[in-house]
């Protein structure tokens, strides 16, 4: 593609001193090795892009995108206001605007994101549609699954992956949409179907600031520039901001609120809910979930919501839900053949902790046993919250090392031991994450529910800034196997 026309695209000046060139590549890394690259200078908080420039033409790219002129390179130069708005609307126009071939839909909040995005393939998939899914855990398209570092990938990926899913013939994809992907304008240029908000709870404060600030972001999502129509949860308590200033068409979902779609007559047990689905305040439907917990009854509606807006007949939605039988790392029960119970969740925020903890313990016969820990160079606020939701909760806390990153782990568990020790609750402290779950299998009794807090589907741990393999599931199959010859 020429670069003049990805220049049209942005509507961008451009510099070519050298004359117009042909681009093969889009390039946000100055150390990848390209063919007739562009490389976008992305100015962060801690460094410059436009710096490392002659190593990207070093490693291949033809022609950059600057938000300055740099006149000791030379090589042609697109000049923006914003590299990474530009960034966006070069990938959507240099991979042709694969969004517009399919219906996106976004979904944001702090909590459900993953699930609910699982439930929305499900049941457009139950209609016979090839439907695409973006988010934490990947990228998923026709059963396979590629690994993605971030909920919503960057434009490059993004656009590249909507691609890949339009000529594989996608008629929908299901896509979380997070805080900060539209606070670094990944999303710039893209519209989508519907947007979903599924809630808002303490998180991300280490980049936010503050929880206002947060929701603003959230907020934005809903307007006319990205959505056709939308789906809130009224429930949130901040919901009713969204909808006093929402421009588009709106279904609303809930439990306690006169919502549009709402759920009644609900029964939660260790085997999942069951619960009575009312569309518009008439028509009545069963559904039968085989994943538990409260807070999938809310997913639940905010699928049934975002595929209400697309059509679809209520008995398919129910009968796709009633099939769905897991989602990797939500509040997933493991196949341990022992006496008590291994669930796996995601919970890494003080909201989803106390979720899956108020669940387990409505239907444990014995102890709830909560592994838990906070990660490293984030939010420093919850960690505390944390410690008190476990000391409260659970009945046997160990509080062990998440992803601690660049920091102390030590440091971290001293700040979550602060919440806890304001409890009554009985805990312990074992850094090592492997060790503390040998020593969580080896003290549950009968009855007891083991919680696995905060890596959910993850399969590593980020130690001293590396990446190490750690996938709960090997491992607690792993010390069973070492428990068992003992």
């Amino acid at each position: 593609m020429k670069l003049s026309q990805l220049a049209a695209a942005v509507g961008a000046g451009l510099i070519t001193r050298t004359g117009e060139c042909e681009i093969e590549e889009l390039v946000m890394d100055s150390r990848s090795v390209s063919r007739n690259g562009l490389f976008f200078c992305i100015t962060g908080s801690s460094f410059d892009g436009h710096t490392y420039a002659p190593q990207a033409i070093k490693n291949g790219a033809v022609a950059l995108v600057v938000e300055r002129e740099l006149p000791d390179v030379q090589a042609p130069q697109m000049i923006v206001k914003n590299t990474r708005v530009a960034m966006s609307l070069c990938a959507a126009e240099f991979f042709g605007h694969p969004d517009r071939q399919m219906k996106l839909l976004g979904l944001t909040g702090t909590k459900g994101k993953t699930t609910t995005s699982y439930m929305i393939q499900a049941i457009l998939e139950h209609t016979g549609a090839r439907c695409g899914l973006i988010g934490t855990i990947g990228s998923r398209m026709g059963g396979r699954l590629l690994k993605s570092g971030l909920t919503t990938p960057d434009p490059i990926d993004l656009h590249r992956t909507l691609r890949q899913m339009a000529d594989e013939g996608a008629r929908y994809v299901s896509m979380e949409v997070s805080a900060h992907a539209i606070a670094y304008h990944r999303l710039e240029g893209v519209k989508f179907e519907t947007g979903c908000y599924t809630n808002l709870s303490q998180d991300h404060l280490d980049f936010f600031e503050t929880m206002d600030r947060y929701f603003a972001c959230k907020k934005s999502f809903f307007s006319s520039k990205w959505l056709n129509n939308a789906a809130i949860n009224l429930d949130d308590e901040r919901a009713a901001e969204i909808l006093n200033e929402i421009d588009v068409p709106r279904m609303t979902y809930g439990i306690c609120s006169p919502a549009d779609l709402t759920a009644r007559d609900i029964d939660i047990t260790e085997e999942g809910v069951r619960f009575t689905m009312r569309v518009l305040g008439t028509d009545d439907y069963p559904v039968k979930l085989r994943l538990t917990g409260m807070f999938n009854v809310y997913n639940a509606l905010a699928a049934a919501s975002v595929c209400l807006n697309q059509g679809i007949d209520p008995k398919v939605i129910v009968d796709a839900l009633g099939d769905l039988k897991a989602v990797p790392g939500r509040a997933e029960v493991l196949d341990t053949h022992t006496p008590y119970k291994v669930i796996l969740d995601y919970s890494h925020s003080p909201d989803a902790l106390e979720n899956i903890l108020k669940t387990v313990r409505e239907f444990a016969r014995g102890r709830v046993i909560a592994l838990f820990g906070c990660g490293g160079d984030r939010d420093h606020g919850k960690r505390p919250i944390m410690g008190r939701i476990g000391g409260e909760l659970a009945d046997y806390s160990i509080l062990t090392s998440d992803n601690p990153r660049t920091e102390d782990p030590y440091d971290i568990l001293r700040s979550v031991e602060e919440g806890i020790r304001q409890t009554k609750g009985e805990y312990t402290v074992i850094e090592n994450r492997r060790e503390a779950i040998r020593h969580a299998l080896t003290v549950a009794r009968d009855g007891d529910i083991v919680v696995l807090a905060g890596k959910g589907h993850e399969t590593y741990q980020e130690i001293n800034g590396v990446k190490r393999p750690f996938d709960e599931k090997v491992v607690v199959s792993e010390l069973l196997a070492e428990m068992k010859e003992r």
